[in-house]
């Protein structure tokens, strides 16, 4: 009885549809067998890229080309094939994919499958140029940045900060502190910035509820447990000043000033003062941004997509197809692309059970507006 009063007045919090008229239409843009994507990425060309974390589902490659409703390996088959032995030469276990506005393509690779700490060489972003469709650039993290309980998950872009640009990264731990990794696009150097900070960190005593149930860790074997995952989601505002960010188990978004992350001489302390809690924006995996300003969460607790607009939260879009909304990606083409991979249907949290029903789903709706791509 708890669990479901618990579960209505959440969405009584975040019913408010977006604007006066209908809502936007749901479209399904591609399904996926076999293998669980987590996120998608559209070029400003229009070509779409997905990828495939190995956390047990035996992906045979961890970055795909969507083609004709097929995906194929991209770069390529040997550069997906894991070897641990060169760990910095092949993906590992790729979270993300961001395409810039430089015409490249950016491979988060965890380095770390199955969530085990991220093997020697392995935590890395890679550079694709999208018109040779060859590695140029591969950025490997240290261990000031990267320690043994990161999981690197989602990248933002702003080119046109000193040299070559700078990177904005979340670490997703769940084990240890949460966090947010800059990186100097042209020395390759990384700082980490508001370790385990309360806006990078779980909310405590955090249970979402899907599907009337709450979500928990329950191994085959073993007492349930809360699953508690860091800051996750990560987005951008139009001007590049204002990051934003959500840890999974959260549903507060924060947001700090770009100029102040940044700067290795600002102070923890006195970084930790300008960070902005937003409000309660709904459970989200990833977000998204727009060239008009606005900020798109996923509710993964009632099939919906959120928007931050002027200040306020809004419900975009709701449908029964909005299994988990993980990665978020705004097209050219003025739709907001997601896939729905039904994360909280795996083994690890029924008992041993999968609980998927294939196929997985690449969704948009249509926004009206354009990506944010600071070049």
């Amino acid at each position: 009885m708890k669990t479901l009063l618990l579960s209505s007045l959440i969405a009584l919090s975040f019913g408010a549809v977006a604007g006066d008229g209908p809502r936007p239409v749901v479209e399904s843009v591609a399904t996926f067998n076999g293998a669980m994507p987590t996120g998608v990425t559209v070029a400003p060309n229009g070509r779409i890229f997905v990828n495939y974390p190995q956390w047990g589902d035996n992906a045979p490659f961890n970055v795909g080309e969507l083609k004709n409703g097929k995906v194929t390996a991209y770069p390529s088959q040997a550069f997906n094939t894991a070897d641990p032995a060169h760990a910095a030469q092949t993906l590992i276990s790729v979270q993300s994919v961001v395409a810039d506005g430089a015409n490249r393509l950016w491979i988060l690779d965890t380095g770390a499958p199955g969530f085990v700490a991220p093997i020697a060489g392995g935590a890395k972003l890679v550079a694709v140029d999208l018109a040779t469709d060859k590695v140029t650039r591969t950025i490997v993290f240290d261990s000031s940045v990267v320690l043994p309980t990161t999981y690197v998950n989602d990248v933002r872009f702003d080119l046109r900060v000193g040299k070559a640009g700078v990177a904005y990264i979340t670490d997703s731990s769940i084990k240890g502190p949460g966090g947010l990794i800059v990186v100097d696009l042209d020395t390759g150097h990384a700082i980490r910035r508001l370790s385990g900070h309360p806006s990078t960190m779980p909310d405590k005593g955090f249970v979402p509820v899907i599907e009337g149930n709450p979500l928990m860790s329950r191994p085959a074997k073993g007492e349930a447990s809360p699953w508690l995952v860091a800051s996750d989601g990560i987005a951008i505002s139009a001007d590049g000043k204002t990051l934003y960010y959500c840890a999974l188990s959260s549903r507060h978004l924060f947001a700090v000033p770009t100029a102040l992350l940044r700067d290795a001489s600002v102070s923890e302390a006195d970084l930790e003062k300008a960070v902005r809690d937003l409000g309660m924006k709904g459970a989200s995996d990833g977000l998204a941004e727009d060239d008009k300003g606005r900020v798109y969460g996923g509710d993964y607790e009632h099939n919906g997509i959120r928007r931050y607009a002027d200040g306020h939260w809004e419900t975009l879009v709701t449908d029964p197809r909005i299994l988990w909304p993980d990665t978020f990606s705004v097209g050219t083409d003025g739709y907001l692309y997601f896939t729905a991979n039904q994360l909280y249907r795996q083994p690890g949290f029924h008992g041993g059970k999968d609980e998927r029903k294939q196929p997985y789903e690449l969704l948009r709706v249509k926004i009206d507006a354009g990506p944010v791509l600071l070049k």
